[in-house]
């Protein structure tokens, strides 16, 4: 096998992701991150491996994963040299999103960080919306039920005996 037969990494592989975040005074601005050295990319590959499988069921790992290091610089890990920035620059909650968005394309790829980038959920994993109208129960086929809520069962019904010592004879006061 000759080495003509292969494109030199850097003509396929994109190394890097660029992403628009609005920072903290309103103004966005594109952070380009770097993916992260081979070391660290594996710590990232043990971490979220190790984590979806605990989310899975599987079992506890016996050994402590990470050591209090590894697990406080997992963000760091995952944003390299934008770190110190976009803790500056933007609020947590953009700060994690770039951060998680960041994890799913080291873990994963391009594909599934975007996803996750638009909708701000894991592949698989529904969002909120669909999650609320899933557990409603709704027919498959949309059609408003027919079936009428039982009324109040609160007060007297027909049939129903009357109550011992809350009843007044007739025309008694």
């Amino acid at each position: 096998m000759s080495g003509g037969e292969f494109a030199a990494l850097g003509d396929f592989l994109d190394d890097a992701l660029e992403l628009p975040v609005p920072g903290k005074d309103g103004e966005t601005r594109t952070y380009r991150i770097i993916g992260p050295n081979a070391r660290d990319g594996l710590r990232i590959e043990r971490i979220t491996t190790l984590a979806a499988r605990l989310a899975a069921g599987g079992e506890a790992p016996t050994a402590p994963v990470l050591d209090d290091d590894e697990e406080l610089d997992l963000y760091r890990m995952c944003l390299g040299s934008t770190y110190e920035q976009l803790l500056d620059d933007v609020s947590w909650a953009a700060f994690r999103h770039v951060a998680l968005t960041a994890m799913m394309w080291i873990t994963a790829d391009r594909e599934t960080a975007a996803a996750y980038w638009a909708t701000g959920n894991a592949p698989g994993k529904a969002n909120r919306a669909a999650r609320r109208s899933a557990s409603r129960g709704s027919s498959a086929k949309g059609a408003a039920s027919t079936t009428r809520k039982p009324g109040s069962t609160s007060g007297t019904r027909a049939g129903s005996a009357p109550r011992k010592g809350k009843t007044k004879a007739k025309g008694s006061r």
